[in-house]
């Protein structure tokens, strides 16, 4: 259960042109309400409708009362554009604007011309610099109207968490890593707020938990996830001690903020001074709805919350790994899945991966690949156990990530697939994911545009919600997996 996402409750306030017959703007709100409720969407109906800048004041104050963190601004007919637009300037959350259809009534006294407003209200909108959700077509009748609160529930629930989220680091990142450490300024531009700590504190704060008397239920717990024999004994309390440390640590730094996110230092000093390797510990925050991201990348924090607060379910953050071998293209995909060898690639982290991704056979396993950097040769593995192994379970993904560049600009990508059923024979967290097109998105978004080696995990198609959220937030460049009839601007038209 995911318990650091907001709750969406949604308000509708419906506006009305006092030219116009308000009733006709009640009715319909009335209409929309009922067929949320048949949706089992709890909408509260604003009895104020809205005609002028008291009303406005008034009704703003009803869904506040009511606790409504979420609004949807409903033009029943063409509304007034200085108090609707007034409603996102004075309501702390995000908004929806939406029109009415015609057709529920005749054109005389039964039409309320709301498709036209709608423009008026953009352009108002665009005047006073307020932002606003308008869905792609934003004029329905109420069946119509249901489905785009449906859909703007996700949206609005990414949108609040940025708003009241703080991401937490443990630096500095490891060396040759800079990949993973982008400017701060663009987290200031979207709201989100950070506090950057010593690998030291955590420490620190780790050997202040030692003896806690709650470790020994989070070592049972650990026990009941995993399984006789797939976890080792030893390693239980370290890391429940490591795990109430970060939690306690979310607890006492949150300040102002509601909701927050981690991002660590994981390697290579950590084994050696705590005694294991935090993957783990980390997959089970990340199954919580608190990511911990690997190797003190920020933005890949960042791009797992808002995916965890669009799906409303667990992400994780992977390397874009390591291409699939031909042979295995040609005996376990070619002919079974319409995918080229150049959609397909690996997406690989140590064990951060929640088990409820990966497939029954995982286990806590050890960091092969820091067992051969710190660890004595031919040795048995000591502190670099404790990563969380295991082909990832197949899935319809969708890869993404929302980054600040080295120029301080916020740009993102998006791409949608799926993992497929195909042992990967390696270690680690590992998957063999497949993108249409992903050879061409690989080159002319990912090293064009000088994305990191990190991307996050969504699991399911959610492109249309992540690319509204960051279109709300600002985000000018948006990439996704183009088809190959249409070319990137840097794709060769000879090659």
């Amino acid at each position: 259960m995911l318990t650091n996402i907001p709750e969406v409750k949604l308000g509708i306030i419906a506006v009305s042109r006092d030219c116009f017959i308000i009733s006709l703007s009640e009715r319909r709100r009335a209409a929309i309400v009922a067929a949320c409720g048949g949706k089992g969407l709890d909408l509260y109906e604003c009895k104020t409708t809205v005609e002028n800048e008291q009303d406005m004041l008034k009704a703003v104050d009803e869904v506040n009362a009511a606790g409504c963190n979420a609004l949807v601004v409903f033009l029943g007919n063409f509304g007034p554009e200085t108090p609707e637009t007034l409603i996102a300037k004075n309501f702390d959350g995000p908004c929806m604007y939406v029109a009415a259809a015609e057709g529920d009534g005749d054109l005389i006294n039964g039409r309320g011309d709301a498709y036209c407003g709608m423009l008026n209200c953009s352009y108002n909108l665009g005047m006073r610099r307020l932002k606003a959700f308008i869905p792609e077509y934003p004029v329905g009748t109420a069946a119509d109207i249901a489905k785009m609160i449906e859909e703007y529930v996700p949206i609005a629930r990414a949108l609040i968490g940025v708003s009241n989220l703080k991401i937490i680091t443990f630096g500095p990142r490891p060396q040759d890593f800079f990949a993973c450490n982008a400017p701060i300024k663009g987290l200031y531009e979207i709201g989100v707020e950070i506090e950057e700590n010593s690998e030291l504190d955590l420490l620190v704060s780790y050997k202040a938990h030692a003896g806690d008397p709650r470790i020994p239920a989070v070592c049972e717990d650990m026990a009941k996830e995993m399984g006789e024999g797939r976890y080792y004994p030893d390693l239980g309390e370290r890391m429940a001690q490591f795990e109430l440390t970060l939690l306690d640590w979310a607890e006492q730094h949150k300040g102002s903020r509601k909701y927050v996110a981690f991002a660590d230092k994981c390697w290579p000093a950590f084994p050696s001074q705590f005694g294991f390797e935090p993957c783990y510990v980390n997959s089970r925050l990340a199954s919580r709805g608190i990511p911990v991201a690997c190797e003190v990348d920020i933005y890949g924090a960042l791009s797992e919350y808002i995916g965890m607060c669009v799906s409303g379910d667990t992400v994780t953050l992977l390397d874009i790994n390591n291409s699939v071998p031909a042979q295995m293209w040609e005996e376990q995909i070619k002919g079974k899945f319409d995918y080229a060898l150049t959609d397909t690639f690996m997406g690989f982290h140590c064990g951060n991966t929640p088990a409820c991704k990966l497939c029954a056979d995982r286990a806590v396993k050890y960091q092969l690949i820091q067992h051969r950097l710190l660890e004595p040769k031919d040795s048995d593995p000591d502190f670099t156990r404790g990563t969380l192994e295991g082909d990832i379970a197949a899935s319809d993904i969708t890869f993404y990530r929302l980054q600040c560049d080295s120029d301080g600009n916020l740009r993102s990508y998006i791409a949608q697939g799926e993992v497929l059923p195909v042992k990967t024979g390696s270690f680690g967290g590992i998957g063999v994911f497949a993108i249409h097109e992903m050879g061409r998105f690989y080159r002319h978004v990912l090293i064009q545009k000088r994305y990191p080696h990190h991307g996050a995990v969504a699991f399911g198609h959610y492109g249309k919600a992540l690319f509204e959220v960051f279109k709300f937030l600002g985000v000018q460049d948006i990439a996704w997996n183009q088809p190959r009839s249409l070319p990137y601007p840097t794709e060769n038209p000879f090659a």
